[in-house]
């Protein structure tokens, strides 16, 4: 594994993230940020974060395997969500965690949520940005 992810003591141990990646490897991927849309480029989840989430995060994935990587390798995640407050964290949670049921993995990793006034299309209502270390 290119990453190892770390709650080092001294810092709280969120759950629901981790506090760091220490990566080994020779090749980063930079993704683009990834929303709720099909192959075909069909929206998914009008209005439903928890759909959206999910979307976005199977497109990490996919986006990911065509690299030969997996989200086993991914460092570190950029979230951004339209109109954030802390009542959206079940939702979000929602839709992380059937994309890793989906995926049979856990998608627990460094991450940085920024509230955001709108994306670059009017319905979307998350994007993911994914940066991921390949051997």
């Amino acid at each position: 594994m290119t990453v190892e992810l770390i709650d080092p003591p001294g810092l709280p141990v969120p759950g629901i993230y981790r506090q760091m990646a220490v990566t080994r490897g020779s090749r980063t991927v930079y993704l683009a940020g990834q929303v709720a849309r099909t192959a075909e480029g069909q929206p998914v989840g009008a209005g439903d974060l928890a759909a959206q989430a999910e979307q976005a995060f199977l497109n990490v994935a996919t986006a990911l395997e065509a690299a030969g990587g997996s989200f086993d390798d991914v460092a570190k995640l950029v979230l951004y969500v339209v109109d954030w407050d802390a009542g959206k964290l079940p939702a979000l949670g929602e839709g992380v965690a059937r994309a890793s049921a989906r995926l049979g993995r856990d998608l627990t990793r460094p991450v940085t949520l920024i509230p955001v006034v709108a994306l670059g299309e009017p319905d979307l209502l998350i994007e993911v940005d994914a940066t991921a270390v390949l051997d």
